[in-house]
């Protein structure tokens, strides 16, 4: 039996299907403070929605900043 590659994210989205993003222990999210198992790369206790919706601001505070459009 051959093993399909698995689907990636669509863009914009953060992929933590890894094992690296869980944890046994629940800790505040840093961004909402509501509890997750999650932990970002840096194994801060985030929730994946949070992390993104943290990133997509970033992305427009700079391009405000630079004055330029994203995409």
């Amino acid at each position: 039996m051959t093993r399909r590659p698995r689907p990636q994210p669509p863009p914009g989205l953060l992929d933590w299907r890894d094992n690296s993003h869980w944890s046994t222990r629940e800790r505040p999210c840093r961004y909402c403070g509501f509890g997750t198992h999650l932990r970002d790369s840096r194994r801060k206790p985030a929730h994946k929605v949070c992390a993104e919706f943290a990133l997509a601001q970033q992305v427009a505070d700079a391009a405000e900043a630079y004055g330029k459009d994203t995409l």
